[in-house]
């Protein structure tokens, strides 16, 4: 399974981006998926997981309410929605895939794949 992770850039604080994670090799549909972050100088932290079929999401506290994940299984793709950006959310955003959903796992990074990562930039 390959995940290709895009749509990071340089925002406003206040502003939106949309980034989409597109994976090849298997079905979407066969995985949970879940976008992490890590920002410079810091640790890898969860932001968001969304069940096989989408119908469960989860969300790290410092993203709820301003983020949203979601998907389309039948592009293929996993979409993490950002507004209301502020400059604590630059970061290296990173999306993985896990056969389960486990919500203990996922927020662990206990997954089966990782993808590259998007760089996102929120200026102040």
């Amino acid at each position: 399974v390959q995940l290709q992770a895009s749509g990071g850039g340089l925002v406003q604080t206040g502003g939106s981006l949309r980034l989409s994670c597109a994976v090849s090799g298997r079905t979407l549909s066969s995985y949970a998926m879940g976008w992490f972050r890590q920002a410079p100088g810091k640790e890898r932290e969860f932001v968001a997981a969304i069940s096989r079929s989408g119908g469960s999401t989860y969300y790290a506290d410092s993203v709820k309410g301003r983020f949203t994940i979601s998907r389309d299984n039948a592009k293929n793709t996993v979409y993490l929605q950002m507004n209301s950006l502020k400059p604590e959310d630059t970061a290296v955003y990173y999306c993985v895939a896990d056969r389960q959903w486990v919500r203990g796992a996922i927020v662990a990074g206990n997954v089966d794949y990782w993808g590259q990562g998007t760089l996102v930039t929120v200026s102040s």
